[in-house]
This record gives C-alpha cells, structure tokens and sequence, in this order.
C-alpha cells in the first residue's frame, strides 16, 4: 500500500500529548500524520513515575492540571482500555515544622486557583496515615489525584488514533522541516510530508525543531532515577511526594512499590538513559524512613528516561512567534503525564480555533528570548 503524505496536520512526538491530539483533530473531520522517531509512548511519557498529581505545581500549571485531572476520570471510556488510573490521593508530606508552613502557604495559592487540599497536622497524621515513619509531621491531601500505569496510556491514545484514521508512523526519523507557501515539509525517512500545520511535540528534541524555525529554547536533558521492588503488603494507599522532592513513592494494590527521585544517567544525543546505582542507594534510606515497612522490600528493577528541563521549569505550550501554523508542546520538566491529555485537547483547540480556553501566556515560547516576558507572563 502506498502511503499518502499529505494532510491537514503533521505531528512530530508520538507521546501522550501528541497522540491525544491526533486524536482530538481526527474527530474534527482533519486528516492527520503523527511521526513517531521510536514506538507511540517509548519517551519520557512512557517511564516516568505515572503520578497523576495536580498537588505541588506551580501555580501557573494549575488551572491546566485541574482540567487534566477531569479528563482523567473518563479516560478509560475515552480509550476503551483499562490505563489503570486510581483515584489514590495525593499526599505531600512535610518532614520539619518549615516545611508546614511551606504546604500552608501553598494550599492557600492553590485554593485561589481551584484546588482545594486537605492540610493534616502532627497529631492527626499518625492516625491517618498509620504507616508513615516517625520523620513525618505533617502533610497536604489532594484527595483527588491519584496515578496510573505510564506504560499503557500513550499506546492506547495512539491505538484509538490509528482506530480513527490516523496515519501512525513509527520508527520515523524526521531530518528536516521547513515552512512553505501552503503550509509546511518534513522530511521523515525517505519521504517529505506536506502539511498545512505543524504539530511539534517531539520531547527532548523539540528544542531542534523549533530550532529549524528560528526559536531558541534551552533545554536541558533530564534522566529521572525511577526504582521498583518486589511486591509486598500493600498498604501505602495514597501516592506521596515530599516537600523538596527529593522522592516520590507510590505502591500499586499488586504490591510493588515504585520510588523514584535524583537523577539517572546517559547520553540524550544518542537516546540512551540509564538508573543510577548510587542515586538508588540514596533514595533508599529515604523510603524506609518515610514507610518503614518497606525496609526488606528486594529491588527487582531500575530504569531511568529522557525529558525536557527549561530554566524556570515550565513547559512550552502554544503557538509559535515566527511561523504562522506552528504549535509547541515540549519541556514538561519530568511532571507532564498528568497534562497529557489536556495538552492534547489544547493543541488541537489552537490548530481548530486558533486559541485555547485555558490560559497559555506563562508558556510562551519566546520567554527565554524577550527580556522581561518571563516575569511578566508570570
């Protein structure tokens, strides 16, 4: 069969937030072509620690997390398969008298923005949350976060994508891509997609396409340091994170625990990440002391992954300020699983309609190029 390679939109980055906006376009009646340099979900959406957390963003990402989260709890109908999404809760746990009062200041932002939290002080803790350690002294619910399996969610958007119409090419790299008089060319493998939009969710990469259209962003490659153990009795029923974020934990009803924190190894150029032996042996005294009864819990796996870390930690989202039809969504700093799918949404609301419902100034991709538009946009 041979493929067509024209369309209303191209996508490069066959991630959540790509896939999820395949989807969204194809609905609309677009005919769409994702390019995917790897398989749909193999990047940072597919290995990171699978936290569906609105708890601990910077404010500006909250109203954008808030929407997510309401995707959330459809999205197994949405997919039609079980990403296995669970409703845990949130806890960040505060380990000094400090670090309350960080978590009250806190609270108070995020209730201007829409989130509510739950602030449970020293003595309500222990009866609570019976299996936290002595090191904790307090802590912030955010009863409706909750996480679900990385793994499953980008392949399942991309699944229902193909199910639509879109044309999925995976293991595709993309070498060059240029704008044109009707719209744009990429060149993928050994042939040139025309489109009239330009979709640039391409992770780590991105930077370089944006690149090819005058727009500098500095990204960082980040390796998050993720560890999994045997199973063992579940009893740490919430998912937790901690004030500095030094770790994050998680244990799914089978009984493995997942925790992560620090960072991992590897070379992004070539694609290749690594866990760190030494970060893991760091992070474990803090996961015995936070959860005691995982102290003879046996490792069974390591992994680490490849994202985007901007200077002030913040995604690019939006249009682009050189070429007209060209969207960014890139840099989500190791905490973009859960604005997957409303990035999706969002992306093909500005393909659609030319704008967003949610408010996407502090995004901006000409922030780390205009002097001043970063604090002003935040």
């Amino acid at each position: 069969m041979t493929l067509a390679n024209t369309c209303d939109v191209a996508i490069i980055g066959g991630g959540t937030a790509g896939c999820a906006a395949a989807v969204h376009l194809r609905r609309a009646g677009m005919q769409v072509i994702l390019v995917e340099r790897d398989r749909c979900g193999g990047g940072a959406s597919g290995v990171n620690f699978g936290g569906v957390r609105t708890q601990g963003r910077n404010p500006v990402e909250l109203p954008l997390a808030i929407r997510s989260r309401a995707i959330w709890s459809t999205l197994n109908e949405l997919l039609g398969e079980d990403v296995e999404f669970d409703a845990t809760g949130h806890l960040k746990l505060a380990r000094s008298p400090a670090d309350m009062a960080e978590l009250e200041a806190y609270a108070l932002l995020a209730r201007e923005a829409g989130l509510d939290l739950t602030l449970i002080g020293p003595n309500a803790i222990r009866a609570e949350v019976p299996w936290l350690g002595a090191a904790v002294v307090g802590a912030s619910l955010a009863p409706n976060d909750g996480q679900a399996n990385p793994r499953l969610v980008a392949p399942a958007y991309a699944r229902l994508a193909r199910r639509l119409g879109v044309d999925i090419r995976e293991q595709t790299s993309v070498t060059a891509a240029r704008r044109t008089e009707h719209g744009f060319e990429i060149d993928a493998a050994s042939a040139t997609i025309t489109s009239r939009l330009l979709i640039n969710t391409a992770g780590m990469g991105a930077a370089a396409i944006a690149r090819l259209f005058g727009e500098e962003v500095p990204l960082e490659a980040m390796m998050p340091n993720m560890v999994v153990t045997e199973p063992v009795p579940y009893i740490a029923t919430r998912s937790i994170g901690v004030c500095g974020g030094d770790i994050y934990i998680r244990q799914i009803p089978r009984g493995n625990v997942i925790f992560g924190g620090g960072r991992g190894g590897g070379d992004w150029m070539d694609w290749r990440s690594r866990s760190s032996t030494e970060t893991t042996l760091t992070n474990i005294p803090k996961l015995v002391d936070i959860v005691p009864a995982f102290r003879d819990a046996l490792i069974i796996r390591s992994w680490s992954g490849i994202d985007g870390l901007t200077p002030d930690k913040l995604p690019v989202i939006g249009p682009s300020m050189t070429t007209p039809g060209l969207l960014h969504a890139f840099g989500f700093c190791g905490s973009g699983f859960q604005l997957g799918p409303v990035i999706g949404e969002i992306l093909a609301e500005l393909a659609l309609k030319g704008g967003s419902s949610s408010p996407l100034d502090a995004f901006r991709i000409d922030r780390f190029t205009q002097p001043g538009l970063a604090a002003a946009t935040a």
